[in-house]
């Protein structure tokens, strides 16, 4: 990921630290050791161990409850755009046809394996929802977001018992030291199946844009914007990540962030 002035390693560097400032602070309630126990890797591990009991305590208080909705009158003019803005690659050409070449792959543990083109997804049953979306860097923004829930998808590829987790494949490739890697993400299941996770192919009334991850992103609303990968053009169902980068889940979860993003 990049911003002005910064090199990518930096803001890498940057937003892990974030993120260990927060694991202390959700963990240890305290503020004032928050800063020194994000520098402490041993407390780092510690605490990141806690992350399968916050997310079953969170299940457990929030069951199959929605992430917040808003009015229209709370959209943001522009919805900020985060990490890559222009993938690399056959990209450009795919958004110079209007992404007619590009296919979405549903694989993996799936009775029915398929390929999707823009214009499949946009004619299935979609929804539309107004939500928030909370980024690890301190932001938010509101947009309205619309596109299919991946529910009904799974439910034409036909997804096998066991199946555990839902990986979407990226097309920009991501950088962070010797660590180049298409990004990608995951989900379990159950949010997998939530009636708020789409496929989304338009934002604010129109398509989706380029920088918000055109031709499709996902849209997981009771989690962190790292978990809202753009730019898909695989999902694969799996039992484990253990052949996926280093194994922890996403390309961020590889480097240290928690794999549980809930909100």
């Amino acid at each position: 990921m990049t911003s002005t002035g910064r090199s990518k390693a930096e803001h890498g560097r940057e937003r892990r630290r974030l993120l260990r400032a927060a694991l202390a602070t959700a963990a240890g309630g305290v503020l004032a050791g928050c800063d020194r126990l994000s520098h402490d890797e041993r407390a780092v591990r510690v605490l990141g161990s806690a992350e399968a009991l916050t997310r079953e305590v969170q299940r457990r208080l929030t069951g199959p409850a929605l992430a917040q909705e808003f009015s229209p009158a709370d959209i943001a003019p522009v919805f900020r755009s985060n990490g890559t803005t222009l993938p690399g690659g056959g990209y450009a050409a795919l958004a110079r046809d209007g992404f007619a070449n590009w296919r979405l792959r549903v694989e993996g543990l799936v009775e029915r394996p398929a390929a999707f083109t823009l214009a499949q997804l946009r004619a299935m049953p979609s929804r539309t929802q107004i939500t928030r979306h909370d980024c690890v860097e301190g932001w938010s923004c509101i947009g309205q977001w619309t596109g299919v829930p991946l529910s009904h998808v799974l439910q034409l590829v036909g997804a096998k018992p066991q199946a555990r987790y839902v990986v979407f494949h990226c097309m920009d490739v991501m950088t962070e030291g010797d660590y180049r890697v298409p990004y990608y993400e995951s989900t379990d299941m159950d949010e997998a199946l939530h009636p708020q996770t789409l496929l989304a192919w338009g934002l604010n009334g129109g398509a989706l844009p380029i920088e918000n991850g055109a031709p499709l992103r996902a849209r997981i609303e009771r989690q962190l914007g790292y978990k809202q990968p753009k730019y898909l053009h695989r999902v694969e169902l799996v039992d484990s990540f253990a052949a996926l980068g280093r194994g922890h889940g996403g390309y961020w979860e590889d480097l240290g962030y928690n794999w549980y993003g809930g909100i």
